[in-house]
């Protein structure tokens, strides 16, 4: 059973971010191999947080030595080689699967720039944390066209826009024409 938690700070603007952020990792661990995690008897855990640039950037010069805010950051809690036997073997049924924590500023700016909406581009960042979570990474050519695939496939079946597609129409809230 997957249990997402979101937190979400200023400057973000009221909405229904849980359920945002609970169908795109929903979605995004059923489209990789380690779908079985959601349907498990251990409830898996993914916390999410909703900040500021100035937080992100203090978090991505800690944590990656990079002195700039960016728009998404994952802190991984397993290794992506033991999820199946960590959550097989879990003490207390219990795995806390990582952190995913998005800027802002970064976000909204992203958005306007895609003509797409805060929220449909926020999913698709979380879609693009879980990923890392679960050991995607895009540092390669190959590594990166996989991981760009399953984000564009877990994207559709959301119907929201292709994230990497800049010449889609200007989508609305929920990501529609």
């Amino acid at each position: 059973m997957i249990d997402v938690a979101v937190q979400v700070e200023q400057p973000w603007p009221a909405g229904d971010w849980e359920d945002l952020a609970t169908r795109a990792v929903t979605a995004a661990l059923n489209a990789t191999p380690h779908a079985e995690l959601g349907a498990s008897d251990a409830l898996v855990e993914v916390s999410i947080r909703l900040t500021s640039d100035e937080e992100v950037h203090q978090l991505n010069l800690q944590y990656r030595g990079k002195d700039k805010p960016t728009n998404v950051l994952s802190f991984p809690m397993v290794q992506p080689d033991l999820l199946e036997t960590v959550s097989q073997n879990s003490d207390d049924g219990e795995l806390l699967l990582g952190d995913i924590v998005l800027a802002h500023g970064v976000c909204a700016a992203e958005a306007a720039e895609k003509e797409v909406a805060l929220e449909a581009h926020a999913t698709h960042l979380i879609v693009h944390g879980l990923l890392h979570l679960l050991g995607y990474d895009h540092q390669g050519s190959d590594e990166a066209e996989h991981m760009e695939s399953l984000e564009r496939d877990v994207m559709a079946r959301l119907e929201l826009h292709d994230p990497y597609n800049r010449d889609e129409p200007e989508l609305d809230a929920r990501g529609f024409e």
